[in-house]
């Protein structure tokens, strides 16, 4: 008897030469519905519709087609297992032995923010993955194929005169990640819509790509990318494959560069031109200036020496100004929203530089979780990415600070969120003089700010990302010249730096927001 394949795919891509060569050359008996045996019809590929074949016509407008015993009976029977066979043979029941399915276009439909829900839950395959499961339960007998890329490799098994068991094997497991995938977008999408609190955190996560290696070569590392619409979506111009390492320090560098109207140049009226130098995920640069080459300029000359080797981020066009600066060091990356042709050119000449182009609709877009793995499990939590708004904040000392001191305040406190705790930014004039990243105290991490930025801090001001237990870091400050503080306050012994910054005539400010980062 001829064998069997049941078709049935809402991507059509290599439909025809498959089911060709399915037909002519190996005799299968195809079965189909809907659209795809339509395709097949035009083609004129022999095909035999699924109403027909099990003698009930689709009802419900389509939403029961294949749901049949001669459909599911035919997939699921064990072909080595006697009473199977019989109970097919009493209903008159065929082996199927081939499935290729894909499902409906449910994460292609969703995208659109305007689709109703009535357009959304029509779009919410039942057959299919009925089918894919079924096959994929049933991979000792059953081939399931979801997807056009598998159809080359098939193909060349099948011209050797079987299909493998390791190959029948490794296309079930994909088949049932297909499946976990598509349901985890609907349950995704049904809980945003509802408003429903999570129980149970799902999120398909596709292989991007293998990396050459984690952050240290012994280790082994993969890109997984939910989102097109993200790193998986930049355009890298030129450079190196990109790295782990990479990936890090660029999530770093744009989770700081936009705080500063990444890639409005032209249609915002506050726009500033802003530059980020990124090590090891700590900004050790940042700065706003006039220009992009001002900025740029500014940003790298805050801390030169921990520049080299870096990530710079800028928030507008880099144009040949710019590109001169950049091709003078050795930088492992540069991201922008985009890149003028006078830019690629002169930066082509730095042929392992990896130049990224990323959309600001990706930064604007994204889904604002992030996500960290601990023993045994993750945590997934709100991004720290809430606007500032000075109007809450409060002068506690006797002396307000001044407009400009203000500005610079702001400046600080929009960089200070985004270095490793604990962390001190010293900044005068929009740009970073110090940076104190990481230390298990907070004064330690002030000694390390003030002693970078050394004589520039001299009328500088401080940001803080928590409150001051004691007052030794405000007092520290003063001897290096600062003139103005910022912090969240909360401390139980605020009225210690309180009361050392009106000695000191240092006026503070408390935004009572902390900005911890780990």
């Amino acid at each position: 008897m001829a064998p069997i394949a049941l078709i049935s795919v809402s991507n059509k891509q290599g439909l025809i030469p498959i089911a060709e060569t399915l037909s002519s050359e190996y005799n299968y008996q195809i079965i189909s519905s809907g659209g795809t045996a339509k395709v097949l019809e035009e083609a004129s590929i022999p095909v035999t519709r699924v109403a027909d074949y099990t003698g009930a016509q689709e009802i419900l407008g389509g939403r029961v087609k294949t749901l049949h015993p001669k459909v599911h009976g035919g997939i699921l029977a064990k072909r080595k297992d006697q009473s199977h066979q019989n109970d097919l043979q009493k209903a008159k029941i065929n082996n199927i032995d081939l499935v290729i399915v894909n499902l409906y276009p449910f994460k292609a439909t969703v995208k659109d923010p305007n689709v109703s829900w009535e357009d959304a839950i029509e779009n919410i395959d039942i057959g299919g993955p009925a089918m894919v499961r079924a096959a994929a339960k049933n991979h000792e007998s059953v081939t399931i194929l979801t997807s056009p890329n598998q159809y080359e490799n098939f193909l060349r098994e099948l011209r050797k005169g079987d299909i493998s068991p390791s190959l029948k094997c490794k296309l079930a497991l994909e088949a049932f990640e297909h499946t976990a995938s598509y349901d985890a977008a609907i349950s995704k999408w049904m809980r945003n819509k509802v408003s429903a609190r999570d129980s149970q955190w799902i999120q398909a996560l596709p292989i991007k790509q293998t990396l050459r290696y984690g952050e240290n070569p012994h280790q082994k590392a993969t890109w997984y990318s939910y989102n097109d619409k993200g790193w998986d979506g930049s355009n890298k111009i030129q450079g190196k494959e990109i790295s782990t390492n990479n990936l890090l320090d660029l999530e770093a560098a744009i989770s700081t560069i936009r705080e500063f109207y990444y890639g409005e140049e032209s249609s915002n009226k506050l726009f500033q031109y802003a530059a980020v130098v990124i090590k090891h995920t700590n900004p050790c640069g940042v700065s706003i200036g006039s220009s992009i080459e001002s900025a740029l300029s500014k940003a790298l000359d805050a801390d030169r020496t921990s520049a080299f080797g870096g990530i710079v981020a800028l928030n507008c066009t880099v144009d040949s100004k710019a590109a001169i600066k950049l091709k003078s060091l050795f930088l492992e990356c540069v991201v922008a929203p985009k890149f003028n042709e006078e830019a690629k050119l002169i930066l082509s000449e730095k042929k392992n530089l990896r130049l990224i182009e990323l959309n600001s609709s990706f930064i604007k877009s994204a889904e604002r979780k992030t996500i960290r793995s601990i023993l045994g499990g993750v945590i997934v939590q709100e991004s720290d990415d809430l606007l500032i708004d000075e109007s809450n904040w409060k002068v506690v000392t006797k002396l307000e600070p001044s407009s400009d001191q203000q500005k610079d305040l702001a400046f600080a406190w929009k960089v200070v969120k985004h270095v490793r705790s604990n962390a001190i930014v010293i900044a005068s004039s929009g740009q970073t003089l110090g940076i104190g990243a990481g230390q298990t105290n907070r004064i330690g991490s002030a000694k390390i700010a003030l002693e970078a930025a050394g004589q520039r801090s001299i009328k500088a001001v401080l940001a803080s990302d928590g409150f001051f237990p004691f007052d030794d870091t405000i007092r520290l400050a003063a001897e290096y010249g600062v003139s103005a503080i910022i912090q969240p306050g909360g401390s139980i012994k605020d009225e210690l730096s309180i009361k050392a910054c009106d000695e000191l005539n240092i006026p503070m400010i408390f935004t009572g927001k902390r900005h911890f980062l780990h």
